[in-house]
């Protein structure tokens, strides 16, 4: 991440002054993220599809460093339009949002196309959760640090998306704490037959606790998968056991398999 005031933030700098958008066309599907103990959706996660249902990978190929910007914000704006337009709000849940770090040069100014989206469609900023997504190494972990204290300053709770995989790691927690970590999938995946999975997710589940942040668990496929986490307090979870994205939807998750969904 690199100071505003240098020269490499100068193209960012430039495409916010000049209201630059984003130009390849995309829209957003939404997944939930279930609640296991309170019943009901915690969140809707916004997630990039092309504008015929197309996978991310169309979109984020033609992502580069010259319009990162302007995708970055074009994609907080689309998710909260549309969810505002399928009646997110009124469903209770919160609205997941994704954002790029390296796109973030300066948060407050950062924000204002997110903050204009929510004042023209009457969405609460309260409801909206964003998620730190590294699909590239950030350099500068104070600047991103900044970034979470400002949001947490606005009122918005803050994710650290694929924990455990990539350079999301312990290593970040360090510097700061969001208010949630979402366990990557290869982490999830047969943990209900992998005692080494289940070992190092009670380590990070300590962490957790001690920090006061909120884990949830993705990639959820199997009701085995499903009870394990629920069995260590993974009470939030996510996966295509309970719903595959809607393509401009909100899809309505199906219940935990079997009788007992207490949790342990």
């Amino acid at each position: 991440m690199t100071d505003p005031r240098s020269a490499e933030a100068a193209p960012a700098c430039g495409a916010c002054r000049s209201g630059e958008r984003f130009a390849i066309p995309f829209t957003m599907a939404f997944q939930p993220i279930v609640d296991l103990a309170g019943g009901g959706v915690y969140a809707y996660e916004a997630l990039v599809r092309g504008p015929a249902g197309e996978g991310a990978g169309t979109i984020l190929s033609q992502v580069t460093d010259a319009n990162r910007y302007a995708f970055d914000q074009a994609c907080r704006r689309r998710a909260i339009e549309l969810a505002a337009r399928l009646g997110l709000p009124a469903t209770g849940a919160r609205l997941s949002i994704n954002f790029l770090p390296n796109a973030v040069y300066e948060p407050r100014t950062c924000l204002a196309v997110t903050l204009a989206a929510a004042r023209r469609t009457g969405f609460p900023l309260d409801r909206l959760l964003f998620e730190i997504t590294e699909s590239e190494e950030v350099a500068d972990h104070a600047h991103l640090a900044s970034i979470v204290d400002h949001y947490k300053q606005m009122g918005f709770l803050t994710a650290i998306d694929d924990f455990g995989a990539g350079y999301a790691g312990l290593s970040l927690l360090a510097r700061f704490q969001p208010d949630v970590i979402k366990l990557d999938m290869e982490l999830v995946r047969d943990i209900d037959r992998s005692a080494v999975r289940r070992t190092i997710v009670a380590s990070m589940l300590s962490v957790c606790r001690d920090l006061a942040i909120t884990p949830i668990g993705e990639g959820v496929e199997t009701e085995g998968e499903a009870r394990t986490l629920l069995d260590m307090g993974v009470t939030l979870q996510q996966g295509y056991l309970f719903a595959r994205p809607g393509f401009e939807a909100l899809p309505v998750p199906a219940p935990l398999p079997g009788p007992e969904r207490r949790v342990a």
